[in-house]
């Protein structure tokens, strides 16, 4: 499996979100290395149940509309009576 990875920008902005957070909700203040540092620890942690999930959703999706194409199929289908 691959590693989630993130741009630098995008861990900057989970950093800036998580200090905001944590300010507001729970009267925190803590620097950008620190958020950084957090960031990091909740993408290695808890990234891959997140993942996870996602690549189940997608395949409930596609499972769903191949059994779709497959009653569409079904309806197309001509008698045969060569069967």
């Amino acid at each position: 499996m691959s590693k989630i990875e993130f741009t630098s920008q995008q861990k900057k902005k989970m950093a800036g979100l998580l200090q905001d957070y944590l300010s507001d909700e729970v009267d925190m203040e803590i620097g950008q290395f620190d958020a950084e540092f957090l960031a990091d620890f909740i993408i290695q942690k808890f990234g891959p149940a997140f993942y996870n999930q996602g690549v189940l959703d997608a395949q409930t999706i596609l499972q769903r509309k191949l059994l779709d194409i497959a009653d569409e199929l079904y309806e197309i289908e001509q008698a045969d009576e060569l069967q």
